[in-house]
């Protein structure tokens, strides 16, 4: 799968297009109250990133056990230093919401926590290229 993300930011415009495999879709984030730049910064972008992972993956993963879940809740948090450290501390917690037993959405959420790929991606850590 080949995914993008581009911003196009001047003043009071942020615009946000995503793509996954050519299929393009797009988002709206606020403009910052200075009229530059984005309202949301990169670590909440980052950590809801984690956050929607893990919750896409549990559905996906109950589906493939047969499991209904009603609903799911993911809360990621992470501490950032001073301009230029990388953040650290990631921790992150899920409800699922279900009638199957507590043992089997235990067991789920444990397998997802191992699969998630934008976690096994942080995990395994990556080089980012700046092309000129």
């Amino acid at each position: 799968m080949l995914m993008s993300a581009t911003i196009k930011s001047s003043l009071n415009q942020h615009n946000i297009e995503v793509q996954t495999n050519g299929a393009v879709k797009e988002m709206h984030i606020a403009a910052k109250s200075t009229g530059y730049g984005s309202s949301i910064n990169g670590g909440e972008l980052l950590l809801l990133s984690l956050a929607t992972c893990f919750c896409n993956d549990i559905y996906r993963e109950a589906a493939k056990r047969a499991i209904k879940v009603d609903g799911v809740e993911v809360e990621v948090t992470g501490e950032f230093g001073a301009e230029g450290e990388p953040g650290y501390n990631f921790q992150y917690k899920a409800n699922v919401i279900s009638d199957t037993p507590k043992h089997e959405i235990d067991a789920l959420i444990a397998y997802t926590d191992q699969v998630a790929e934008i976690h096994n991606t942080l995990r395994k850590g990556l080089n980012i290229t700046l092309i000129k």
